[in-house]
């Protein structure tokens, strides 16, 4: 056993050297030989036919689960949704759909300047077939991927406009899309500007500098730069961004790794835009890896003020690999280090308890020098949200008014509107209240106390319990905004929704302020 064990590890190309590294790869070969006697075993006599590929997908994607969240395996199929994670581009016609189920697609959002807005494909659109096959057995992900295909090619789609009811047949010539991580940019209020970044895919560093050009052109002499709920991409992206606002050959961020070639610093390499414009950077628990090495860069330079929250923790890095027919693997290959040698990693994945749990160092992350709470959303809240009614109603809302101005405020008769449509739908009206409560009177039944306390429960029900129409209106701070971005962007796309959010963003109204003050 011996022998086949050290055949199948040279036959994977891998060296057994001295000690550990040789009981490692011994090891390895043994696995691989119990692996390859299972499945020959299940191939010969298993009582019903198995679909091997998907039986090894399923074990190579849970093998590599066991190792941390990042290490993937990516087959042929799910290539184009790994190019759009990491350069932002794809071939399709530009657009946000939604599946109702048991009906049509329905378009969402249309993409600004996108061949699905050229051909004039709107919000409150029902797409019934594609390509002439109909879509109603479809999952949204079937149809999505239907839509998708080679830029100058086209599809054709059996539409019901929203607005007129008319049932129409739409060519629309499939182009290059490119999801741009700059969301927004503009001046926030007198002389300071503002970036708000999605991502870190191929090329943002350089939008983002171009950005940074007009709002200086534009009067902007400070500059917040904005990497909430910003999970990462590329991490050349982040160097570059760095890069902006510092001299030349900068210290950015170092990796260490087990192979040698992952032992680096990575220095800037171009010229920088500007070394003196003030900077904040704004980051909460969603700001991750290449936003985190962008925040420390800065922080640990002196050359930008973090505030917000402590950040998500990601310290890790993957490689991309070329696997058999076409596939790729993403691999975690090191960690990285800001210039002070700061690791931000929160979690170890190597080190886990018997029960499969891990533990998250508190001082992972970055930590903001201007501390400012990020406001939660309530549990009714974050439910309209969740069952998409609020961007249904943005729908509705839009099929029957024709225009709107930019900006854009719903009145107090139009809110009452939006009660009696979400009082309709099905979503989680309880409270924070309410669910205690619940709580509460599960554990008084399962304990046998509840028949002791039940006056005082009832009483107790009645006071806390609202109806849907009753919390929508006491919520309605938190709705308002998120009502009001959603039908904005049905008439301006998404770039114009951004500044009614801003209008209502107290965490950067209070980070800004404090910013200000230390000036």
């Amino acid at each position: 056993m011996k022998g086949t064990a050290l055949a199948v590890v040279l036959l994977l190309g891998v060296a057994a050297p001295q000690g550990r590294a040789q009981s490692n790869n011994f090891k390895l070969g043994q696995s691989l030989e119990t692996e390859y006697a299972v499945l020959q075993e299940l191939a010969q006599g298993y009582v019903d036919t198995i679909q091997f590929d998907k039986m090894i997908l399923a074990g190579v994607r849970a093998m590599l689960a066991s190792l941390d969240p990042y290490t993937v395996y990516i087959s042929e199929e799910e290539g184009e949704d790994f190019e759009l994670m990491t350069t932002g581009n794809y071939g399709g016609v530009g657009s946000l759909i939604r599946k109702l189920p048991g009906e049509g697609v329905r378009i969402i959002e249309p993409y600004e300047n996108s061949p699905a807005a050229k051909a004039g494909l709107q919000p409150g659109d029902m797409i019934l077939e594609i390509d002439d096959i109909p879509v109603y057995d479809e999952t949204s992900e079937q149809s999505s991927s239907r839509m998708k295909g080679q830029p100058g090619t086209d599809v054709k789609f059996k539409v019901v406009k929203g607005r007129t009811k008319d049932t129409v047949d739409i060519v629309v010539t499939r182009e290059r899309i490119h999801v741009s991580d700059i969301v927004y940019a503009g001046i926030y209020r007198d002389d300071i500007g503002y970036i708000q970044l999605s991502g870190f895919t191929a090329n943002m560093a350089e939008e983002f500098r171009n950005a940074v050009k007009a709002l200086k052109d534009a009067g902007a002499k400070r500059l917040v730069i904005d990497l909430r709920d910003n999970g990462g991409g590329v991490m050349d992206e982040a160097i570059n961004l760095v890069a902006t606002f510092v001299p030349k050959g900068t210290l950015v961020v170092s990796s260490k790794g087990r192979v040698e070639s992952m032992n680096r610093d990575y220095l800037t390499t171009d010229a920088p835009l500007d070394t003196l414009m003030p900077l904040l950077v704004m980051v909460n628990g969603h700001s991750a890896s290449a936003s985190e090495i962008t925040a420390g860069a800065l922080q640990d330079l002196k050359r930008a003020t973090i505030a917000g929250e402590r950040s998500f923790g990601k310290g890790l890095i993957q490689s991309v690999r070329p696997m058999p027919y076409n596939a790729q693997m993403k691999l975690t290959t090191g960690k990285y280090y800001t210039p002070s040698g700061r690791c931000v990693q929160a979690i170890d994945y190597s080190n886990r308890h018997e029960d499969g749990s891990l533990d998250k160092d508190a001082n992972g992350g970055i930590a903001p020098d201007i501390e400012v709470p990020g406001e939660l959303l309530s549990r009714p809240t974050a439910s309209l949200v969740y069952y998409d009614i609020i961007g249904s109603y943005a729908i509705e809302y839009f099929l029957k008014h024709k225009t709107i101005d930019r900006v854009f405020h719903l009145s107090d008769a139009e809110y009452e509107d939006f009660v009696q449509y979400a009082a309709t739908q099905d979503f989680d009206a309880r409270t924070a209240a309410q669910t205690a409560l619940d709580q509460m009177i599960k554990a008084a039944q399962s304990e046998g106390l509840y028949d002791n306390y039940k006056e005082e429960i009832e009483a107790l029900q009645q006071k806390v319990n609202m109806d849907k129409e009753t919390v929508l209106r006491a919520k309605k701070d938190e709705i308002l905004p998120i009502i009001e971005e959603e039908i904005v962007t049905c008439y301006y796309f998404n770039r114009a929704s951004v500044p009614v959010a801003l209008r209502y963003d107290k965490q950067l109204r209070e980070a800004v302020e404090k910013w200000m003050s230390q000036q």
